[in-house]
């Protein structure tokens, strides 16, 4: 039995499979190559910043409700009902202190994107997390107009979706950058129609469209 039993160590090892990589991470390896072919740099940026780079540096006023404890998880440096601190550490509520750091850092012209993950005090639940990811991108260059800005979004909406989908631009109000506007695209799941799909129409638990409500 002890001859029958023996191991051989000289078999090939059993097939262990390899797993994959998160459908997060795939996503944005995917949208960073996007950019990287229409010439952008990817860029990194802590996610751990000061409150001069969360909020200072980007123009958001003193007493915003942002800056509130209640919506930014402060890490170091200020209390609630306090003042507003430029040293005070914050976990990042938006991409664009990449944007800060790399006009720090680089000469124009400049065309770089950040996808980072950022968060906030939201409470949780079918369209909201405490932790989410954003995408920014930006262009410093001579010349550059509002129809590049057009061309980009189009071009990125269409490799991410599909050259079949529409897009639209509609002017809307951002406060923090004039002229602004709104993409839209068309939904890739119904198509436009507003109608649910053939498994949701069968459970009966929506009646239009669960991706874009029918909008």
């Amino acid at each position: 039995r002890l001859r029958s039993d023996v191991l051989d160590v000289t078999l090939p090892q059993r097939a262990m499979p390899a797993g994959t990589l998160h459908l997060l991470t795939q996503t944005r390896r995917l949208l960073e190559d996007i950019f990287l072919g229409m010439g952008y740099d990817v860029i990194d940026a802590p996610e751990v910043e000061n409150e001069w780079y969360g909020f200072t540096a980007l123009n958001t006023p003193v007493g915003h409700p942002a800056r509130n404890p209640s919506d930014t998880f402060y890490v170091a440096g200020r209390d609630q009902g306090a003042g507003a601190n430029d040293d005070a550490v914050i976990l990042r509520t938006q991409t664009s202190t990449a944007q800060l750091r790399a006009m720090q850092l680089r000469k124009p012209p400049l065309y770089v994107v950040h996808p980072g993950r950022v968060y906030r005090r939201d409470d949780i639940d079918a369209t909201h997390s405490d932790m989410f990811h954003q995408m920014e991108a930006l262009a410093i260059d001579e010349g550059l107009t509002l129809a590049h800005l057009k061309g980009t979004i189009e071009s990125f909406l269409h490799r991410l979706f599909g050259d079949a989908l529409e897009v639209r631009l509609r002017t809307h109000f951002f406060p923090f950058t004039e002229p602004s506007v709104e993409a839209d695209v068309q939904c890739f799941s119904c198509g436009g129609t507003g109608d649910p799909s053939a498994e949701d129409r069968a459970s009966g638990d929506f009646d239009r469209c669960r991706v874009c409500r029918g909008e």
